[in-house]
């Protein structure tokens, strides 16, 4: 069970109702009954009667009158929250029945009560105290270690010796690292804070700097030697000094109980592990003393910084934060938004971007994805700065006339429209022919077939085709695989496509629309040849099966130059 009870995290081995005591309405008596057991705790009295607890509340503090209802309240209170225990004393005397009332009972700290009242204690002196890098501490340890490795030399030394030793070095140890936890936190706190007073916070930021500097140039001369101190008892055996230590501890073994040396045991070796990491890893990682001394120097230059801009300040005239303190003030004193509207433009200058507006005379000329990094730049008129307007204020200017603009784009979608066209006749077939059939294509038809191509390859194979259509849904494309061991070879000015030569069947699915560019097509294929492919393919020697994926996409260009 202690096992399991080590092996949770913290807050949940925390009882939820141990200091409830400190959060009721009735906390500053509940808190001062607990301090009354805790004196008598440490006087080694082990219970206390009602009578003897009423008395005690002055000695803590309490002068305020208590009437028995109110401390039977909070005894009883107590006691609902497993902090106090009560027996009875059946072996004393009694005049009368009141006065066994009250001193029959017997109130006494619970185990669960010591941990919270130890705890309250412990959270009020951290408030109250200061955190210290004490090279004194790291001289404590040291000198603890020579004299662990002494005894463990001399077996004739008594294993009590042994045990107040390790006990003092685990003291050290834990002092150690409670004062660096607590001066770390009030270092950031300084590093954070902007004293009232620049002559007080100046002084205290100096003697900061001076008092880290002191210990860091202690650290580098104490560290190395500790660790080499630890090294020299590993040497001599961890396992033989805590065991050492074990039999000067003399761990009473209490009737009923489990034996307490595996547990002390542990916390010994948890304690070595704590102070090897602290100077001398097992793991190669870096030792926490090292940590330690670059926190040290890292805050020393964050101070003089501080120092540094607190003196550039006094230097000048004024800085650039009681600059803005006095913007505040003038924006706290517009009369309204429009006012600080005005006010904000006049101190940023972040005048609104009139010039985003402009374009080029041709707006389609330039596509609207074009980055403004690599768009042509426009004139920007110096008037719009000084009025806000473009161009001078004159008689309107003509109309522009745009028939050349539209005469070419007419010419542009004509042109385009015409080599569309004399692609898709280049293509079109009169029946299922070879790939090699096409022979020698322009740029224009070539680039059409691959998407053609593409198409028909991405489409889902049916019955041993694949079907598929233009975006405009004029053509439609059949691709079979004739299971032929030829390749196709397409060549075209840029280079020459080898593929698998697969049945390509190109057709129309609705009438072509009248050509509007009535332009001569000259078809770069010849039809009678292609035909006759058509009919040699369907021969039943040359007749496709179905079933088998085509090896298009294994197709490589091998270029040549243009």
């Amino acid at each position: 069970m202690g096992d399991d009870a080590r092996s949770r995290p913290v807050f949940r081995q925390v009882p939820a109702d141990m200091f409830t005591f400190t959060t009721t309405d009735r906390a500053d008596l509940h808190t001062a009954v607990m301090q009354v057991f805790g004196d008598a705790h440490e006087r080694l009295v082990a219970a206390l009667t009602f009578d003897e607890i009423l008395a005690a509340l002055p000695g803590v503090g309490w002068y305020e009158p208590v009437t028995d209802s109110s401390l039977d309240y909070t005894l009883g209170a107590l006691h609902k929250y497993g902090l106090i225990e009560r027996t009875q004393n059946h072996t004393a005397h009694y005049a009368s029945a009141a006065e066994y009332e009250r001193r029959n009972l017997h109130y006494s700290l619970s185990r669960k009560g010591e941990a919270a009242y130890e705890g309250v204690l412990h959270a009020v002196q951290h408030l109250s105290s200061t955190g210290a890098l004490q090279t004194a501490v790291l001289d404590a340890i040291l000198d603890r270690l020579g004299e662990l490795h002494d005894l463990l030399a001399a077996d004739a030394t008594p294993d009590r010796r042994v045990y107040a030793a390790l006990m003092e070095l685990e003291g050290h140890l834990g002092g150690l690292r409670a004062s660096t936890k607590q001066f770390n936190g009030q270092l950031q706190r300084l590093l954070r804070e902007e004293g009232a007073d620049p002559d007080t916070f100046a002084e205290v930021k100096q003697a900061t700097i001076a008092y880290l500097s002191e210990f860091v140039t202690n650290l580098d001369g104490r560290r190395q030697v500790i660790s080499e101190a630890v090294a020299r008892i590993q040497q001599r055996g961890v396992t033989i000094l805590h065991h050492r230590a074990l039999r000067g501890a003399d761990l009473p073994t209490l009737p009923g109980g489990s034996d307490p040396a595996p547990r002390w045991l542990e916390q010994r070796a948890a304690r070595w592990d704590g102070l090897c990491a602290w100077f001398r890893p097992g793991d190669g990682a870096r030792p926490r003393i090292d940590q330690l001394a670059d926190v040290a120097r890292r805050a020393i230059v964050a101070l003089m910084r501080a120092l540094e801009r607190l003196t550039d300040s006094r230097r000048r005239g004024t800085s650039t934060a009681a600059d803005f303190r006095a913007l505040a003030r003038w924006f706290a004193t517009c009369d309204n938004d429009e006012a600080a509207h005005t006010l904000w433009s006049t101190a940023f200058g972040l005048w609104p971007a009139r010039h985003t507006h402009l374009a080029l005379d041709d707006p389609t000329a330039v596509p609207a994805t074009t980055s403004w990094w690599h768009a042509p730049a426009v004139p920007v008129s110096p008037l719009l700065r000084t009025t806000g307007q473009t161009d001078k204020v004159a008689r309107t200017a003509k109309v522009r006339d745009t028939a050349e603009v539209r005469r070419l784009r007419r010419e542009r979608v004509v042109a385009e429209r015409a080599e569309l066209e004399r692609a898709w006749r280049q293509l079109a077939t009169p029946g299922p022919v070879r790939l090699s059939a096409f022979g020698q294509l322009d740029p224009g038809s070539f680039a059409r077939l691959l998407e053609l191509l593409s198409r028909a390859l991405s489409a889902p194979e049916r019955h041993g085709a694949r079907h598929a259509a233009t975006a405009d849904g004029r053509l439609v494309v059949t691709l079979t695989d004739a299971h032929s061991s030829g390749r196709a070879l397409l060549r075209t000015p840029h280079g020459v496509l080898s593929a698998p030569d697969l049945l390509v069947s190109i057709s129309e699915a609705r009438p072509a629309p009248p050509d509007v560019s009535r332009a001569p097509v000259e078809a770069a294929t010849n039809v009678p040849a292609m035909r006759d492919a058509a009919e040699r393919a369907e021969a039943p020697d040359g007749a496709s099966r179905p079933g088998h994926r085509g090896e298009a996409s294994t197709a490589s260009i091998k270029g040549r130059s243009a």
